[in-house]
């Protein structure tokens, strides 16, 4: 039998410490290296070095402990109950309850305490608040539940966040008044902690009165928000003249749809063209812009990565085994319920937007065809008259493929990479019936903390300025050439649990445009959905303040300004136009759709306009 090695001794004492603390005998421990999480009684902590560094004992520690004490204090079906259903206010309730029963244990066990504190740290160090430059960008979840941390175990905010919290604690402050205080009375009664809670969050106008659980108001809410879509998609048939409906647009989920729906679609799509006035005329149906010069990045940016050795490009199929993928996929599709009538009406504006520049080209003075009108006297006067018809020509409208590159960093977890991966499969199934080809990628990377890459450095005797240093995933969602059903599955890969890691932005970026450089499409977009700045503590760690951002700047300013290929970036939360010329920011991911849909639309709107 093989000896037991200090970190086997260690996890031992870890799953029993866990039991103890969660007073449940079943609890299990695994180590992980992608980022912690906890199903039920099965805890997935951090994975220390061999040699046990006391730093990343105390992560592996803390998380344990916040897990067990989730257990033991805390109530799930009492805690869902009352949970606020707008995305912000129900983040910042869970962060507040967690804030809760962690202080529970920091009060009474000063070990438990620095545990704690050790998984704060971790958990702020990914965080956007971390890297925050105005308000704007500090998560009010994270402030939020911070500044009750504060309040109630006397721990300062964690130096990395000071800044951030800084930004807003004289609003907050302001808003809440003594709720704080109020909160570190009710510690033990989870029910009346979280009616604190709630009132706290209406006092800072993130939840109304009226936001209250009520199952009747809410049904009828819902009966009145789908009364309004019908007849908003009425109102969009009406303009699109014979339309594919909404549902049909953005609810088909089947793999087997009927293969004679493309003739349908297509002659649909021409009568929609039909309904969008001011787009007739020759200039409109022939797009033409100046070819600019092709070219790959120039690699000379001061910007390396110590190895390459470990970095991968994946289909997204081989990450995960059909039958997991099936079941991601079924969740996705049921976070479409309650958006699919926003977004499908906005892909149906699109797609008469880009149908309306096709085929709408008449070629006069022919010797047969459809009776010219306006030749009409003439014919009747005089019956022999030639060149009176005229014949519709289909004139194709300028090859387009569309990428959209899904930034997927552990700070996207939750609603914000559902919605992204609901809007990249409208999009899909929109662009794909305009004619336009659209590839969806995502990028991360394979670890935390460095993995191989920083593994090689180490065992190297840690050579100065050694450049990125951690293992790039690039994930292939769905091919520019492959049909949508083929894909579909796929994406519901970005709600596998642990995929989240890590973002490197600037050579994600390169990646994907050289992928779109090689296409043989005439207009290549590139669109990137992010929540912020690039962030691996590896590699940031061993090299100059900024480098990954100073790289991401670099490679932005050559596309912008030298390749063919037009970029538009959607921040998440958090304000990218200080990278992006064209670029948006959201606060709330559900504008993340309806902005997707209308930023594309500009850019061909745009693109006409530079035409005439």
């Amino acid at each position: 039998m093989a000896e037991e090695t200090p970190l086997d001794k260690f996890k031992q004492a870890l799953t029993g410490a866990s039991r103890a603390l969660a007073r449940e005998a079943e609890v299990e421990v695994a180590w992980s290296a992608d980022s912690p999480t906890a199903s039920g009684k099965h805890f997935r902590v951090p994975l220390p070095a061999r040699d046990l560094p006391q730093e990343q004992v105390s992560e592996a520690r803390g998380f344990a402990d916040s897990f067990a004490l989730k257990l033991r204090h805390h109530n799930e079906g009492l805690h869902s109950k009352h949970a606020p259903p707008e995305p912000v206010a129900r983040a910042c309730y869970d962060a507040i309850e967690q804030a809760r029963y962690e202080a529970l244990g920091a009060n009474n066990y000063s070990g438990i305490r620095a545990n704690l504190e050790s998984a704060v740290e971790m958990r702020t160090a990914s965080d956007p608040i971390s890297r925050a430059e105005s308000a704007n960008d500090v998560p009010i979840q994270t402030a939020l539940s911070l500044m009750v941390r504060e309040k109630l175990t006397g721990e300062p905010i964690p130096e990395r966040a000071q800044a951030g919290v800084d930004m807003v604690r004289d609003f907050i402050e302001e808003k809440v008044g003594d709720d704080f205080e109020s909160l570190a009375l009710s510690l033990d009664d989870q029910e009346a902690f979280q009616s604190l809670s709630l009132d706290m969050l209406q006092h800072l106008d993130l939840t109304h009165p009226t936001d209250a659980p009520d199952e009747g108001d809410n049904d009828q809410g819902e009966d009145e928000e789908g009364q309004d879509e019908q007849e908003q998609e009425g109102d969009d048939e009406s303009e699109g003249q014979g339309e594919p409906q909404g549902s049909e647009a953005a609810g088909e989920m089947a793999e087997g749809e009927a293969e004679g729906e493309g003739e349908t679609e297509q002659s649909s799509e021409q009568e929609m063209s039909e309904g969008e006035p001011g787009d007739e005329g020759e200039e409109g149906m022939m797009p033409v812009r100046p070819n600019r010069p092709q070219g790959e990045i120039p690699m000379d940016l001061d910007y390396h990565a110590y190895t390459e050795r470990f970095d991968e490009e994946i289909a997204a199929p081989e990450l995960c085994d059909a039958e997991e993928l099936d079941r991601l996929r079924a969740y996705l599709d049921s976070q479409l319920t309650g958006l699919q009538g926003v977004v499908t009406r906005l892909a149906n504006r699109l797609q008469r937007r880009l149908m309306a520049q096709q085929n709408r080209s008449w070629d006069f003075d022919q010797e047969d065809g459809i009776v010219d009108a306006s030749r009409l006297p003439r014919v009747i006067v005089s019956p022999g008259t030639a060149l009176a018809y005229k014949t519709e020509k289909d004139v194709e409208f300028k090859d387009t493929i569309v990428t959209l590159l899904i930034d997927n960093s552990g700070s996207m977890r939750g609603r914000p990479i559902s919605i992204a991966a609901i809007s990249a499969d409208i999009l899909a199934r929109t662009l794909e019936r305009s004619g336009v080809k659209t590839e969806i990628l995502g990028f991360t990377t394979r670890a935390w903390k460095g993995g191989q890459s920083r593994e090689a450095w180490l065992a190297d005797g840690k050579p100065g300025n050694p450049g990125r240093l951690n293992d790039l995933r690039h994930i292939i969602y769905k091919k520019a050439d492959e049909p949508w059903r083929r894909a579909r599955r796929n994406l519901g890969l970005m709600m596998r649990e642990g995929l989240l890691k890590e973002n490197i932005d600037g050579e994600a970026l390169m990646w994907a445009h050289n992928r779109l450089i090689g296409r043989r499409e005439d207009r290549r977009i590139l669109m990137v959905i992010s929540d912020g700045a690039p962030v691996d503590d590896s590699t940031l760690s061993v090299n100059s303040a900024g480098y990954l951002e100073a790289h991401l700047r670099k490679v932005i300013e050559w596309i912008e300004n030298v390749s063919p290929v037009q970029l538009v970036a959607i921040g998440i939360g958090h304000d990218v136009t200080r990278y992006y010329r064209r670029a948006v920011t959201i606060m709330d991911v559900e504008q993340l759709g309806g902005t997707i849909i209308e930023q594309l639309a500009e850019l061909f709107e745009d693109e006409k306009r530079g035409r005439r």
